[in-house]
Parts: C-alpha cells; structure tokens; sequence
C-alpha cells in the first residue's frame, strides 16, 4: 500500500497549527544530505518525512547537499542521493547546494566578528577539545578569545586568502564558555582546509562548519520547518542562535524526530565507507547493505520502503526496528507483482524412463495464482528434468512426503512420478534418480483417482537456463548499537569481528527458459524458495543471476493498533 500522507504525529499538529494561526503561510522543508557517503534506510524516513509532510499541506522541498567538508565529499555521492530520491518516488522543488551560499556565510561570519560575537583562535584541535570542558565542568576561555574585532577581522581575511596552513587557525563563535549545553562553548564556526571543493573547485580555503552552515542555508531558502533526527536536539540552542546573531531576515525553526534504527545493520557512513574500502563487500550498493541502492539492488521496492516507514511512524522516541518488519512489506508489495516460476538451486536429475526420449510437450501454468490478470505461461516437459537435492532422500524419516525410492509424487504444474532407481557415483553419492510417470495425472485435468502428499517444482533439462543465486543472511552476527550520533574523530569501534562469513552464498543452479532473458530489477517468486530480483552488476544478457531479496514466510506480525 503506497501512503499518500503521514500518520498523526506531533510534527503534523505543529504545521497545522502554524497554517492555522498564520505564523506561516506555505510549508518549506528540505532533505540535506551531506554527499560524504551513500543513503542508508534511516535516510529513507527523513526524506518521505520532508517531502511528504510538505507534500500533505500543499509546500515544497528542496533537496539541498550540506556539502561544507571537502575533504569527505565526492560527485559520485551528489549523483548517487540524486539517483535514491527520484528512485523512491520523490522530486524536489529547487536543487541546492550548501556550497551555493559560501560568499553569504563568510559575510554573515565577519558580520558576527563586528559584532564581537566570533574570534580568531589559533589553538589546535586537540587543544580545543581539552579546553571545553565536560557535562559536570565549565570550559575554560581560549588565550586568544578577546583578540580585538580589528585584528580577528584581519586574521579572517588572512585565512581566506590562503595564508595559513590547515588546522594553524579556526574560527569561533563567542557565546559562554560555562554553558551547560556544551554545543554553546564556543563552538568552532570556520576551519582551514585547502583542499579542492567538488562544486566550487579551489575558490576557497576556508569551510563553514555544519552546524553553522546549516541554519543559514535554511534561513536563506526560507524553510519553516527544519526537521532532522533526535541527536540534533542539543544543536537547537546553536541553530538559533546563529539564526538570530547573523540577522538573518527569515527564522526558521528545527524540530527533532527520532531516528530510524534497523536491528543488525551498520547505518553508520564511517562503517560503510570501511567495508566498502576493505573490500567486505563489493561497493556501496552491495545488497547486504542498508542502503538504499543497495536495497534496489537486492531488489526492495520503493513502495514497500515507504510503506515501512510509514509503519515506523514519527516520533520523539529512539527505537529499534526489526528488519523482519521491512520484509513483511516487500512481501506483501511482491505478492500481487511477482510473477511464479520455478527454479532448482542444486540440481538433482530426474530420468522419466517411460516418457518418450525425443517428446517435449508444453504445459499451462499460472503466473500467479493471486492475482489472475497476470495470465498463464507455457513450460517445457520432456523426459529429463532437475529436482532440488532436498526434495529426495533415499533413507527418509517420518512424514517425509517428497520423492523416495517407491513413492509418488506430483511435479507442480505436470505430472505424478514415482521412484524406482537410484544412481550413485563411485563416492555413494546420488547423481540421478529413475522414474515413471502416470500420463493420466496431468494437471488441469480433473484427475481424481488417487492423492499424493507431496508435491515438488522442477526445471526441464534441456531447455533450462543455468543462473546463479545470490542468497543472504545478515552482514553482521550480533546487533550493533547505532542510535549514536556520528562525529568527526570518533573513537573507532572495532566491528569487523561482528561479520557473518556466510552473508552471501553463491549457488549454481537452473531457472526455466523464459527467463534467459529476464532484464535488471525483473522480479520473481520461486516456487518454495522466495522472492528472487535479477541483479544489476552481474546479470549479463542470457546468463541471469538472481538475488534472494526475501523468503517466502515469516512468523512477524504487525502490531494491532
């Protein structure tokens, strides 16, 4: 079910209000990523969060790229998000880039060094930091935090024109080094980094900080409503704060919803980045990740992402989702969609002995019993097939109802078969089993002579089109707390133990001949196995490679409202 709105949530009541009592007249949001990375499914709700809303109350968002560190950012990103939002469904008003405002940033930064609300401080980072202080004790001032406006206008000038080396000196907002919010002491606003900037080449030396950057480029594009994720709450104070020392003519205001957090799956661009980097998996769009390209690669859909989120709802409160709710949503989006087929991921071949060797017959099978518009298909039967492994056992237990030597079986959409041989190679293995089948069992024909318990999907040998299959568990073993905030300098954690060495098992096996030919993103349900989407990277023409986007159950329920 695709949502054309939000839920209630306490976003929703504020912009009605706002409507309502005219404090504004049109609803401007914006998504702003930074292009350091690839989305993610947390970046997912914040985009249908912004545009949706705005979209609900008849306003518009920018997408906007908050590309103020140079160092970290890359056109492959830009192009990457571009790609991910028109891929959910979304198109933006204006697009934007934080880069655009650079000249109106230094002019509002030298306003608040006229005003004695920024300096020059020449300690070092680490210096910085150490001098902050912590949640219990005030910050101590920098030595160099009563330079006169004279000489903090001066060493500003310097720094733009390229006279000092990186780190050699920053920028600072002048606000209370005693704070007990410690995004008020002092916070750095500009640093040094000579480094080519992605959109503005080598213009530029000095970088506003985000948390600088930010609430004027929303400010600057008017936005009313700035909403971002709950660990920016403690940043209100700052965004204000700048909104009102740099007199900006337009006040925006942020509001903070909570996070989405998906159990066992790395949502962390630094982590990304490291096994992208390592070679953990092969590139950004790898389907064992989270993010968005790398769920269309796997084969999610936008609608069941919305749909997902939607789900998740929008409020104030961190939580963890379970990745079983997101499946349930593909599921139920692929389930009208998809067209059935039948595919043998490790092969086992069936000799009919009683079928005429040089006979191919061609039999009706539906594409999806659920959804009838979708018609039939005809496949190829003839005397050879391939039957999974797992659906023979020469020695069965109890209540085993597939194939063994002396018992029937139905093969879906054909015939009953029994077993009557067994061929084993000189290890004992069984390579091929010999049958007969009863020609008075044909599907579709109304037979009702006797029943069988178990019934079994085939490929036909000859026309069969080898593929490979791509089958998944989770990238990471155990769950990996990612509620916290990401920041420059943060202590690496060591994860790289956490990864599941069977997240991705390549399986040779055979499809039906229909799908030789089967494009990128063409999506099927295996009979018994799941649903398969055709990958992009691998698949070449005639030699079709499929990855297991989800199995066909699950015992998730969603909550009863």
């Amino acid at each position: 079910m695709t949502h054309a709105s939000t839920p209630p949530n306490f976003i929703k009541n504020i912009i009605t209000e706002d409507l309502k009592n005219g404090k504004v007249k049109e609803i401007v949001t914006r998504f702003p990523p930074e292009p350091n990375g690839y989305l993610h499914i947390g970046h997912a709700k914040a985009i249908w969060i912004n545009f949706t809303l705005a979209d609900e109350f008849g306003g518009r968002t920018n997408l906007r790229f908050d590309d103020t560190n140079p160092v970290k950012e890359d056109v492959e990103y830009v192009n990457s998000i571009k790609e991910d939002v028109k891929w959910l469904g979304f198109e933006w008003e204006e697009l934007r880039f934080a880069s655009d405002y650079f000249e109106e940033m230094y002019n509002r930064a030298v306003l608040l060094i006229n005003k004695g609300k920024a300096y020059v401080d020449d300690l070092s980072a680490d210096e910085i930091r150490e001098k902050r202080g912590t949640l219990t004790e005030p910050g101590e001032d920098s030595p160099y935090r009563n330079r006169s406006i004279e000489d903090n206008l001066d060493l500003f000038t310097r720094m733009r024109a390229g006279e000092f080396k990186n780190g050699e000196k920053v920028l600072r907002a002048k606000i209370d080094m005693a704070s007990p919010n410690i995004n008020l002491r002092d916070p750095v606003i500009y640093r040094i980094s000579h480094a080519a900037h992605h959109n503005t080449g080598d213009t530029w030396c000095i970088y506003p900080m985000y948390a600088f950057a930010h609430p004027l480029e929303d400010a600057i594009e008017g936005v009313t409503h700035s909403l971002c994720t709950i660990e920016f709450e403690d940043q209100r104070p700052f965004y204000d704060w700048v909104i009102a020392e740099t007199e900006m003519p337009h006040a925006p205001h942020q509001y903070e919803f909570g996070r989405l957090n998906l159990a066992s799956a790395v949502t962390s661009k630094r982590k990304l980045k490291m096994l992208v980097d390592e070679g953990i998996v092969d590139g950004w769009d790898d389907p064992r990740l989270p993010t968005i390209s790398g769920l269309r690669r796997r084969g999610y859909t936008p609608d069941a992402i919305k749909s997902f989120v939607y789900e998740a709802g929008i409020s104030k409160a961190q939580g963890i989702v379970d990745p079983a709710m997101l499946d349930h949503f593909i599921r139920e989006d692929l389930k009208l969609k998809a067209p059935r087929s039948m595919a043998v991921l490790h092969p086992l071949k069936v000799v009919i002995t009683n079928y005429p060797e040089d006979q191919t017959e061609w039999l009706e099978a539906e594409n999806n019993t659920e959804n009838p518009e979708m018609g039939n298909r005809q496949i190829p039967f003839s005397r050879e097939l391939y039957i999974e492994q797992d659906d023979f056992m020469e020695n069965p237990p109890n209540k085993y109802f597939r194939l063994f030597p002396g018992n029937e079986v139905r093969l879906k959409h054909a015939y009953f078969i029994k077993c009557n041989e067994v061929i084993k190679d000189e290890a004992g293995n069984v390579v091929e089993i010999h049958c007969t089948y009863d020609p008075e069992t044909k599907s579709g024909t109304g037979f009702t002579g006797r029943k069988v318990k178990g019934t079994i999907h085939w490929v036909d040998a000859k026309s069969a089109v080898p593929a490979e299959f791509r089958l998944y568990e989770p990238l990471i073993l155990e769950e990996d707390s990612e509620g916290e905030a990401e920041s420059e300098g943060a202590e690496e954690k060591t994860f790289l133990d956490q990864i599941n060495p069977n997240s991705l098992t390549l399986v040779q096996g055979y499809v039906e001949p229909e799908l030789k030919d089967a494009k990128p993103q063409d999506k099927f349900q295996f009979f018994r196995h799941g649903y398969f989407n055709v990958d992009s990277k691998h698949s070449k023409p005639g030699e079709p490679v499929f990855n297991l986007v989800v199995s066909l159950k699950s015992s998730f329920q969603l909550p009863k409202s």
